[in-house]
């Protein structure tokens, strides 16, 4: 679904909830990322870009010191009020822009009741940052109802700060900077310590990102994901560093025997994906395709054994990619996200799509018995705003 499209839809259903026209309208996208998983928290080094799928918001202040969202997804709407404060509150999905809502109101005291349609493009659960790109909508929303225009990494860690206040989603920050930093035709190297982030070129037409969703979550996600950093940050005491992103290869080694198994080679993944990412930006942005795609492989191997995040359906969709290889057009593949389901990415020859899209879908339904939702994109712009009056 085009924005065009997205827009038009938005603005029929906030009419049809609230008897008028939306002042404002904006759109977040959501991400994938390339390379470098599970390092955002160890300090490290990730290189997403934002996909051409979007979160849309259209809104308009109203007189009663409440917030009404409509979502479609879901088809359900969320009321509450803005006194005192905003809370946590039912249904779940309307923690995000509670949140992010909660963080402005820190922040100015403009933060009049509004009503709000929500429109998505996003497959919920997927790993590509559906929460993000709700959060940023509604950040950037607000910006135009206050009339306060936030410095972009401000903006970001208010959106982060609002996942783990209210979502209880204690997430890293790459998802958030990439819905609001990215750029047109760039993926977005970014230094998780300083959060700094470097544009790396992706302009040639020959290449085209292939996203594959399982339709597949396990409910191992949560709790594995929190005893996962609890291993990181045993594996950094042992090491004597602040994060892992400071350990050197050679040190891991040499500590090995004063690490449980398991706690080493999650300390092993952390250090290799560091070092996979950065060489990763530079293939990419000297076009060397091939050398992304064995990064990419090597980036999968060590998240299905060393960090033990993928899933039958994951490791299905990337074998699958990998025996079609580069002869079928296929340059690399790997999970993408924090695991146990989600989605995969593959870099391919953009005239090789539909063929791609085609045999990857029927042979990973003929495999697990499940449906793939597939799409492709271009490496897309941040946030916009696309309607104010």
């Amino acid at each position: 679904m085009s924005l065009d499209v997205m827009a038009d839809r938005a603005a029929q259903l906030f009419t049809r909830c609230f008897g008028h026209a939306p002042r404002w309208m904006v759109a977040a996208p959501g991400r994938v990322n390339l390379i470098g998983e599970h390092t955002d928290y160890n300090d490290g080094f990730v290189l997403p870009m934002a996909i051409e799928r979007y979160t849309l918001m259209a809104g308009d202040t109203n007189t009663r010191r409440h917030v009404t969202l409509h979502s479609s997804t879901p088809g359900e709407t969320a009321t509450f009020s803005l006194r005192p404060k905003v809370e946590r509150g039912e249904p779940g999905w309307s923690n995000y822009p509670r949140g992010v809502i909660a963080g402005f109101q820190k922040l100015t005291k403009e933060v009049s009741g509004f009503d709000a349609v929500i429109e998505s493009s996003l497959p919920y659960g997927g790993g590509v940052a559906s929460s993000a790109a709700l959060e940023v909508a509604t950040a950037t929303l607000l910006e135009a109802m206050t009339g306060l225009t936030l410095d972009p990494i401000e903006k970001a860690l208010l959106c982060q700060r609002a996942e783990h206040d209210f979502a209880g989603v204690p997430c890293g920050i790459m998802d958030q900077f990439t819905s609001i930093l990215a750029r047109e035709n760039h993926a977005l190297l970014l230094d998780c310590r300083s959060r700094t982030t470097t544009p790396v070129a992706m302009t040639s037409p020959e290449v085209t990102v292939l996203i594959i969703n399982t339709n597949t979550r396990h409910n191992l996600g949560e709790s594995e994901y929190a005893k996962r950093r609890e291993q990181c940050e045993t594996a950094a005491r042992v090491l004597k560093v602040g994060a892992l992103r400071d350990a050197t290869p050679d040190a891991l080694m040499a500590a090995r025997r004063q690490m449980e198994p398991v706690v080493f080679r999650r300390a092993r993944h952390v250090v290799s994906e560091n070092e996979r990412t950065l060489q990763a930006a530079q293939a990419i942005q000297d076009s060397d395709w091939p050398k992304v795609g064995e990064l990419m492989y090597a980036s999968h191997r060590s998240l299905r054994e060393d960090y033990e995040v993928s899933c039958r359906e994951l490791d299905a969709v990337v074998e699958l990619a990998q025996a079609m290889g580069a002869p079928e057009g296929v340059m690399g593949c790997r999970m993408t996200g924090a695991g146990f389901g989600g989605c995969a990415v593959s870099l391919v020859k953009t005239d090789a799509v539909q063929r791609i899209t085609r045999a990857l879908d029927r042979a990973y339904e003929k495999q697990t018995g499940r449906q793939a939702r597939i799409f492709s994109s271009r490496p897309a712009a941040g946030a916009r705003m696309l309607k104010a009056s």
